[in-house]
C-alpha cells in the first residue's frame, strides 16, 4: 500500500486568497495543517463547499450535540467506513473534547463497549444505523433519541453529519490521503508546558 496521496497537493502559495488565508488560520490554531486542508484545494469549488457545509455542522452553536459528541459520530461511523485519516483526525479531536485519552480507540473499535454516557450510546446506535442502513431508519429510532432528550433537529444533526462524513469518508480513501503524524498523540500525552 503506498502513503503517498494519489493526487498532487497544491503549493498553499498557489491557492486563492480565500482558501490560503483559511488554511494559514487553521494552520496558526493547531500548529500544523492538516492533510484534508491542501488534499482538497486542488479543487477550489469543491474546497468551498465542503468546508462550508463542515463548518455548518460541526461547529453549529445552536444544537443538542456537544462538540464532543459531534466527533465521536465522526470517529465511530467513520471506523465502520473504514477510514484512516477520518478515525485518527477525528479521533483526535474527540479525545481533547472529551477529556478522555482513551474514548477515541473505544467508539472507533466497539462504542457498545466505550466508556460513554446512555445518552451517547443511544446517539452512536442512530448514527450506525443512517451510516450501514438508512433506508431502515423509522420513528421507533427517533422515539429513542427522543427518550434520551434529543430533538428532532438534534436527529437531523446527527443523521447529517453521519452522512456528511461518509462523502469525507470516501474521498480521503480513494484519494490516499493520509493522517498527519501529530494527530496520533494529540489529547493522549499531557502537553509540554
Amino acid at each position: 500500500m503506498s502513503h503517498t496521496p494519489r493526487y498532487p497537493i497544491p503549493d498553499l502559495n498557489s491557492l486563492p486568497e480565500d482558501i490560503k488565508a483559511k488554511v494559514l488560520e487553521v494552520q496558526e490554531k493547531a500548529g500544523f495543517v492538516p492533510n484534508v486542508f491542501l488534499a482538497l484545494a486542488r479543487r477550489p469549488a469543491e474546497w468551498r463547499a465542503f468546508f462550508a457545509y463542515h463548518d455548518a455542522l460541526m461547529l453549529k452553536e445552536d444544537s443538542g450535540l456537544s462538540k464532543g459528541d459531534r466527533e465521536m459520530i465522526v470517529t465511530t461511523t467513520s471506523a465502520a467506513n473504514n477510514c484512516l485519516y477520518c478515525v485518527v483526525a477525528h479521533g483526535a479531536i474527540l479525545r481533547i473534547y472529551e477529556k478522555k485519552p482513551l474514548v477515541a480507540d473505544q467508539v472507533a473499535v466497539n462504542y457498545r463497549k466505550a466508556d460513554i454516557t446512555p445518552r451517547q450510546r443511544a446517539m452512536l446506535d442512530f448514527a450506525m444505523k443512517v451510516c450501514q442502513r438508512s433506508d431502515e431508519i423509522e420513528d421507533a429510532d427517533f422515539a429513542i433519541l427522543h427518550a434520551h432528550g434529543f430533538t428532532d433537529e438534534d436527529a437531523w444533526d446527527i443523521g447529517a453529519i453521519t452522512a456528511f462524513f461518509g462523502l469525507s469518508n470516501r474521498i480521503a480513501s480513494f484519494s490516499g490521503m493520509m493522517p498527519n503524524p501529530e494527530f496520533y498523540l494529540m489529547g493522549r500525552v499531557p502537553k509540554a508546558k
